[in-house]
């Protein structure tokens, strides 16, 4: 495993850290195909019963993907290969076997949130921000997955006032929208996952698949093709300009095309 991410067993829980916490954990590829690797692991060894994701430090969980990667992106084919790539990341996690643990602080954005959708449950301290802010700051758009995601865990008006606002709910407010199992104190996490954790491990691991297995059927049962969508919006002018501008942190003015 890169030193981007670091996983460890303790008994029957996979730990897995996204440890880039001067970049607020924004993921690398070579972050994603480690997070891969650790999903299939749970997915091999009959003793490992959970499966915990956190982010390092207090800032973030994930913080998108690392903006610099898209500086390479040339056309709106490029857009849907990445969101393909997303897609197959995601899908590897949401269908793990074993129930799947968010553990969050600070910033959940961006492919963060995506991250932390997917999985089975999502603990938050009150430190938590959870958002796509793109419409304000990338010009970018979502794959139809991940826009399934959000409305599936929010409903369509939460979905659409975090992604036309642009805005970032804090922790109460997620947890009201029914995204959060639970909200803590920034010292209580550890304990509060450990205590979900050891729960999970002592309950039948064939009933818990099913149920969660169950849900992620419903969800992608009646899930639309959207790469039109990823197609024309990566291939604007706005996409290109607006990381360049993100990068350089220099302010951009949205042309529409």
């Amino acid at each position: 495993m890169s030193e981007e991410l670091i996983t460890t067993r303790e008994g029957a829980v996979l730990q897995v850290v996204f440890n880039r916490p001067a970049q607020r954990n924004a993921m690398t590829w070579q972050m994603y195909d480690g997070l891969v690797e650790a999903c299939r692991t749970a997915e091999d060894d009959p003793g490992i019963r959970v499966l915990v994701l956190r982010g390092a430090g207090q800032e973030a969980f994930v913080a998108g993907t690392d903006i610099a990667q898209f500086t390479e992106f040339r056309d709106g084919s490029d857009g849907v290969a990445y969101e393909r790539r997303m897609e197959a990341v995601l899908d590897v996690l949401e269908s793990v076997r074993v129930p799947t643990i968010a553990a969050i602080s600070g910033y959940c954005v961006g492919a963060g949130i995506a991250l932390a959708a997917v999985c089975d449950l999502r603990v938050s301290t009150t430190t938590g921000r959870f958002g796509v802010p793109v419409a304000r700051t990338l010009g970018n758009c979502l794959s139809m997955n991940t826009y399934s995601l959000l409305v599936f865990h929010l409903g369509p008006a939460r979905a659409k006032d975090m992604l036309l606002r642009a805005r970032l709910f804090d922790a109460t407010e997620a947890h009201a929208a029914g995204f959060l199992t639970e909200v803590c104190r920034p010292d209580e996490l550890e304990a509060v996952v450990a205590g979900i954790a050891e729960r999970l491990s002592g309950h039948a691991p064939l009933t818990m698949w099913a149920g969660k297995e169950a849900v992620r059927r419903l969800r992608l049962a009646a899930l639309p093709d959207g790469e039109d969508l990823v197609r024309t919006v990566f291939g604007s002018q706005d996409f290109h300009d607006g990381v360049r501008a993100f990068l350089d942190k220099t302010p951009h003015r949205w042309q529409g095309r």
